[in-house]
């Protein structure tokens, strides 16, 4: 009687945990939801995620810095500068896991201004091929899904990235085309944009430009031998905040936007992160260019798992 007992606890424990870790597999895109994707750039499904999947990223990412501070402290990210020509930390990152500081987490003698776990701005580059926490909920079926509905034939996984949005130093992310750092023959290129905490106009959310991915590309970063250089193509204005809006979304929820749809996030002065999972997609029928930062060469390239 007691071993069936046991057996009976065993057995709810696990199907508990499988409901814990589940995605609401009724996910599929409606027409709706579609439509208003290719109208204004961008789609926003709620709380797709279960708060076990996202504390799973957390916790992952947690033990990466964690592993992490024993490194240099020299290796700072902004958006205000694009120039990482010779920045052989950035551009091996492209298939490999490495931390980037934010811009204000030190000082002028060059000390960390708090704990270093709460100064790094971002892990990158290849989060969804070389840890397993990451790279299992990166290829998802229901994303695959999502994508193609989307209008991706051949999905592929670029590119991912951690993004903290530290408390009161996280930094500003200026306007920006994804197409630029993945220009595909025809676009494709489609970002995946997860939030892993609340994103709110306190600390730093998205904020998009509705229909903007009907206008042109701007500018194109590309790369040659170990230089790299953002070159203009276009001279129409970038948004601002009156003809953006933010996109304020729970914990849990996906973000999906064109790769020309214009975008950015305001700094973080607040006391509460803005912790995000991104990946950059695009379709394999396009030809992906030569000169992109980003060419795979130790790594497969793959899609989701049910593409």
């Amino acid at each position: 009687m007691l071993q069936f007992q046991f057996l009976q606890h065993n057995i709810r424990f696990i199907v508990k945990i499988i409901l814990s870790i589940t995605i609401k597999t009724d996910a599929m895109l409606t027409k709706q939801q579609i439509d208003h994707y290719h109208q204004q750039g961008y789609l926003v499904i709620d709380q797709l995620f279960s708060q076990a999947q996202i504390e799973r990223l957390k916790q992952s990412a947690d033990d990466i810095v964690q592993q992490w501070q024993q490194q240099s402290t020299e290796h700072i990210f902004s958006t205000n500068d694009n120039d990482r020509s010779g920045n052989d930390f950035f551009l091996d990152s492209a298939e490999e896991i490495r931390c980037f500081f934010e811009e204000e987490a030190f000082n002028e003698q060059g000390e960390l201004t708090q704990a270093a776990s709460k100064s790094i701005n971002k892990i990158a580059h290849a989060l969804h091929a070389l840890d397993p926490t990451f790279e299992a909920f990166s290829h998802q079926a229901i994303l695959g899904t999502i994508a193609q509905q989307l209008g991706l034939t051949k999905p592929q996984i670029r590119q991912s990235m951690y993004i903290f949005k530290q408390p009161r130093i996280g930094g500003v992310v200026n306007w920006h085309q994804d197409a630029s750092f993945f220009y595909t023959t025809p676009q494709s290129v489609t970002t995946f944009w997860f939030a892993i905490e609340d994103a709110t106009l306190n600390n730093g959310c998205l904020w998009v430009e509705p229909k903007g991915h009907l206008g042109p590309l701007r500018e194109r970063f590309n790369l040659t031998d170990r230089d790299t250089s953002m070159i203009p193509l276009n001279n129409q204005p970038w948004p601002d905040e009156k003809s953006g809006i933010p996109v304020e979304v729970k914990a849990g929820s996906l973000v999906v936007f064109h790769g020309l749809l214009p975008h950015y996030s305001a700094p973080n002065r607040s006391e509460k992160s803005r912790q995000a999972y991104t990946l950059h997609v695009t379709d394999g029928q396009s030809q992906y260019a030569e000169e992109n930062w980003l060419q795979p060469s130790k790594l497969p390239l793959k899609g989701f798992n049910n593409s």
